[in-house]
């Protein structure tokens, strides 16, 4: 067998060398994507006009520190008018960095989307806040009550996480909230036990986890449907039981003690920072610690090289003696029973009793929260802050007397989802085996 060699056309010169003189430059094929800066440059112009140029005349005020602060810190004071032309001057700014980038055939780096996100975020506020009828809130009140309203969003979407990343699709989240609220709330008035109620939670939503997992690993049935079903199962179950047994005896079987705010002296009295990191229930201390040891184990472990070889490539995991299937139903069942530990935060935290559908839908929010942050805990936990953010001040704008309408502020998180999903952050890619069962041999 004779080898033939290659000759460079002329004039191109060899491959991956640089080009002689009097040559113009290799070009590669690969096209350049105008995505990002066109987004880019479209939402600076629109803060430019709305929250610059027909930005309200009042001066917007924000509280920073509360009466129990250890140290108090004056209100910040901005008009709304410049405040917000100065911010979407800046914006324009980054917007015209990031198209220079492309010219140059250069990607639109991370920091450059996540200041710009800032920006327009502060701008928004600024404009709202500013043509209110009251234009003052409390800024450590709107971050800290942000942060309690995403603690169900972080645990669903960390058990989303756990399960896709191994290759299950989790469309049951939903359920497994619903299930851990309302299992904390009856094994919680039983045993007149917040902690054991909690546990109860935990083992709920494990319990719906293994369904997921026996019938979409085992059996092969579609997983999407699998988890339509559980959560409509769960729905029924639930409510059928809340009418029929909790309403019945409601001081037996529907009146959990709560679970405390623990505040942690001198720190919870920082501004801004204590409230969020220093004064949660267990459950909001839990939250933080699943978000670090899910990111630890990820990406830190053996175990998480693993987890991510079964999501990404199970044939070649097999080879390598991992158990594919086998560590799919354990990763489903911890997913399950993360989602349950976050669903008892709306019977042991929030509220002191279970209602019909009281997770509200929140399973489908971590839903999306997990694909904004790009199927990371650490990024799924700011994309359920995001949530969290908007469903906050969706209610104290209304308080304040903004002329936004709050429906308008409900759309928020899902447009920047759909924004998100379609490339603005980057390429949003699922793990490749996400939603594929895997039969061996």
């Amino acid at each position: 067998m004779s080898a033939t060699a290659t000759s460079p056309l002329p004039g191109k010169g060899t491959p991956g060398t640089a080009p002689r003189a009097g040559e113009a430059p290799e070009t590669s094929g690969k096209p350049v994507i105008w995505k990002t800066p066109v987004v880019l440059s479209g939402l600076a112009l629109v803060a430019f006009i709305f929250f610059g140029l027909m930005g309200s005349g009042q001066t917007a005020k924000f509280g920073i520190s509360t009466g129990s602060d250890f140290f108090q810190l004056p209100a910040l004071e901005i008009p709304a008018m410049a405040g917000g032309i100065v911010l979407s001057v800046l914006m324009l700014g980054l917007a015209a960095y990031a198209i220079y980038l492309k010219t140059r055939n250069r990607p639109t780096p991370a920091w450059l989307t996540i200041t710009f996100t800032v920006l327009f975020v502060a701008a928004f506020l600024i404009w709202v806040v500013g043509g209110a009828r009251t234009p003052s809130i409390s800024l450590a009140g709107l971050i800290a009550g942000s942060v309690t309203l995403a603690v169900p969003l972080v645990f669903g979407s960390l058990s989303g996480v756990l399960c896709e990343r191994v290759g299950v699709v989790n469309i049951a989240i939903e359920g497994q909230l619903l299930g851990g609220a309302f299992t904390a709330a009856i094994v919680a008035s039983v045993t007149q036990n917040p902690f054991v109620g909690l546990l109860a939670a935990a083992v709920a939503g494990a319990a719906v986890s293994m369904v997921l997992a026996v019938f979409s690993i085992k059996y092969l049935v579609n997983q999407i449907i699998v988890g339509v079903v559980l959560n409509v199962l769960v729905s029924g179950v639930t409510g059928f039981l809340f009418s029929t047994v909790m309403q019945e005896n409601k001081a037996r079987f529907n009146s959990p003690p709560g679970l405390d705010i623990v505040e942690i002296p001198v720190l919870s009295s920082i501004p801004i920072l204590g409230p969020i990191l220093f004064k949660q229930s267990v459950v909001g201390y839990l939250m933080y610690v699943a978000v670090i040891v899910v990111w630890v184990g990820l990406f830190k472990t053996k175990w998480g090289l693993r987890v991510r070889a079964v999501g990404e490539h199970p044939q070649a995991a097999d080879t390598m003696g991992i158990k594919v299937n086998a560590t799919r139903f354990w990763n489903v069942t911890l997913g399950g029973a993360i989602a349950g530990i976050g669903g008892s935060f709306f019977t042991l935290v929030a509220i002191d009793s279970f209602t019909k559908e009281i997770s509200g839908g929140r399973g489908f929010i971590a839903l999306a929260a997990l694909i904004f942050g790009r199927w990371n805990p650490i990024g799924a936990f700011f994309a359920a802050l995001l949530f969290g953010f908007a469903d906050n001040l969706q209610s104290i704008v209304t308080i304040i007397g903004t002329p936004v309408p709050s429906q308008f502020m409900a759309m928020l998180p899902y447009l920047v989802t759909v924004l998100a999903v379609a490339g603005l952050v980057g390429r949003s890619r699922p793990p490749a085996a996400s939603g594929i069962p895997y039969v061996k041999g």
